[in-house]
């Protein structure tokens, strides 16, 4: 009798810090401790150390990603050599740190997602043109005013996944003082042998963070430290063709309907689509929304290209950063 692949990713489990360690750091300072740390403590005890390590169980579960990105064909080649090493050993994904390079708009942040998603397991983004510290990854001392614990440990503690999807967008923007650099914890982060012994400045108790699947983007390489590039796996990512932009753009159109009673037939028009096909990716979600409310305010349950807001005069779509 023939089997089915079973393609339903599993779960094993991974051990993130020691329960004990924490006690044991609650002790040694509980003299001078802040009530915020005393709480995280008390947080790390209740939820216990461990968390779940999500392992795929199909080497065609990434597949989808050809159609829904198919601008990132190049890094879904690479990543599925990780996924079939992962199947083969029945363990969890891993794969190199990840920069995707490319002009505002081209979807590398939609991309993530949609990874996460298929590896089904957890997502987290960072806005690095937001932060002017370090402490902001990787936490500042429990000793100055307002201090907590940085983006990584939140993600490991309060998050149910040992390997999440971690996205440090526009990566290249980071800024502030350099005595504080907000790259500056990435050098262990993004080492697997050093990221196993985390420590959060704020948290003081080893975590392991090697486990996290590290995705960045940015605009351009040349202002990121050779050190950083270094440790990642270099994509430049091109703003789809025609074809890949009425791809893109007909699977949004057939997701958005999906969620939606609204009336709308399952697929749309070529004419629409190569309206939304001049948009870049970015700005197509929100192109078409717009356009199903404006065929509704005409009685239609069709769309047609002029209900796009780019495609009305004097409407043209802003082009910002990614």
């Amino acid at each position: 009798m023939a089997t089915t692949n079973m393609r339903i990713p599993v779960a094993d489990f991974r051990t993130i810090y020691d329960v004990e360690a924490v006690e044991k750091a609650m002790d040694e300072a509980a003299s001078h401790r802040n009530e915020s740390l005393n709480s995280l403590y008390e947080k790390m005890k209740k939820l216990g150390g461990v968390r779940y390590a999500i392992k795929p169980s199909a080497t065609d579960s990434l597949d989808p990603l050809y159609e829904q990105c198919p601008n990132f064909s190049e890094v879904v080649d690479d990543l599925k050599k990780y996924l079939a090493l992962a199947v083969s050993g029945n363990e969890p994904m891993h794969f190199t740190p990840i920069l995707l390079l490319g002009e505002p708009g081209v979807g590398k942040t939609h991309f993530a997602k949609a990874l996460a998603r298929h590896l089904a397991t957890g997502y987290e983004f960072v806005s690095m043109s937001s932060l002017t510290a370090g402490w902001v990854l990787s936490g500042a001392s429990s000793q100055w005013n307002n201090a907590k614990p940085g983006k990584v440990a939140q993600t490991l503690i309060e998050g149910e996944y040992a390997n999440p999807v971690v996205v440090l967008d526009e990566v290249d923007k980071a800024g502030g003082d350099h005595r504080y650099d907000p790259l500056g914890s990435l050098y262990s982060l993004l080492e697997r042998e050093t990221a196993c012994h985390f420590k959060d400045e704020f948290v003081e108790v080893d975590l392991d963070a090697s486990h996290i699947l590290w995705i960045s983007t940015a605009n351009e390489a040349h202002q990121l430290p050779e050190p950083i590039l270094s440790r990642m796996l270099v994509y430049e990512i091109p703003r789809p063709d025609q074809e890949a932009a009425r791809s893109i753009a007909r699977q949004l159109y057939r997701e958005i309907i999906a969620a939606h009673a609204w009336g709308f037939p399952e697929d749309v028009s070529d004419d629409v689509l190569d309206a939304m096909a001049a948009l870049p990716p970015r700005e197509m979600r929100k192109n078409l929304m717009a356009a199903f409310g404006n065929a509704k305010l005409e009685g239609r349950d069709t769309l047609q290209p002029r209900d796009l807001e780019s495609s009305k005069p004097g409407r043209t779509p802003r082009r910002m950063g990614f």
